[in-house]
């Protein structure tokens, strides 16, 4: 972070830690239930976050001055709408049979309190450049949780990351399935996703116990 100043680098440190906009914040929780029984539905929607939100806080922060107040709730709707439109485009030019599994969920970005509460709390406030990086910094601290989550469900849900087997064959038995493991099923329901972020923020306020709430 040298390049930036200090107040600066921390738009970028704290979302991904002590002010994480999942295990602190307890927003864009739907989408970490929805989407992470599969890693690498976990990856891309990280990164469509991180486009909508860095871009989405860079025009926002533009446009502040000559947004009237009455209406910057329809503006910054139309704003994410526009950006959630061209990561769907994106995706079924590139990646077709993974905008098919996505898609529904591409669409609920628009909703995704994440982005609505840095559009409101940040950059109506700040320049472009600050608006940038705490965009960039929020999507991070989203990104992290959900492929974490995301790894670990497929790890143990389908013994696979990414769809390759990594613990073995399960029809062959070969790998740790010879020594009589199986598959966790439960790891693949939207419950157990809740589960493994409740552990998450678990871990994370046993090592920092000034993020216990009183």
């Amino acid at each position: 972070m040298g390049l930036l100043s200090k107040k600066d680098a921390a738009l970028i440190k704290d979302p991904l830690a002590d002010n994480n906009p999942i295990t602190i914040q307890v927003l864009g929780i739907c989408s970490a239930l929805a989407i992470t029984a599969e890693l690498e539905a976990s990856i891309v929607m990280s990164i469509s976050v991180l486009f909508v939100l860095g871009v989405g806080n860079v025009v926002i922060s533009l446009m502040r001055n000559i947004i009237p107040s009455k209406i910057r709730i329809i503006v910054q709707l139309i704003v994410v709408a526009t950006l959630v439109i061209i990561v769907d485009l994106v995706l079924k030019a590139f990646a077709y049979e993974l905008s098919k599994t996505l898609s529904v969920f591409v669409g609920l970005i628009i909703t995704n309190c994440i982005i609505m509460g840095r559009f409101e709390a940040f950059a109506l406030g700040n320049g472009p450049w600050r608006s940038f990086l705490d965009g960039i910094g929020n999507a991070l601290g989203y990104a992290v949780i959900l492929i974490i989550v995301g790894f670990f469900r497929e790890l143990l849900g389908s013994g696979t990351l990414l769809g390759i087997p990594v613990l073995g064959d399960p029809i062959e038995k070969t790998g740790l399935y010879a020594f009589g493991y199986e598959n966790n099923g439960f790891m693949l329901l939207s419950p157990m996703a809740l589960i493994v972020v409740g552990i998450i923020i678990w871990v994370q306020r046993s090592r920092n116990t000034a993020l216990v709430e009183d």
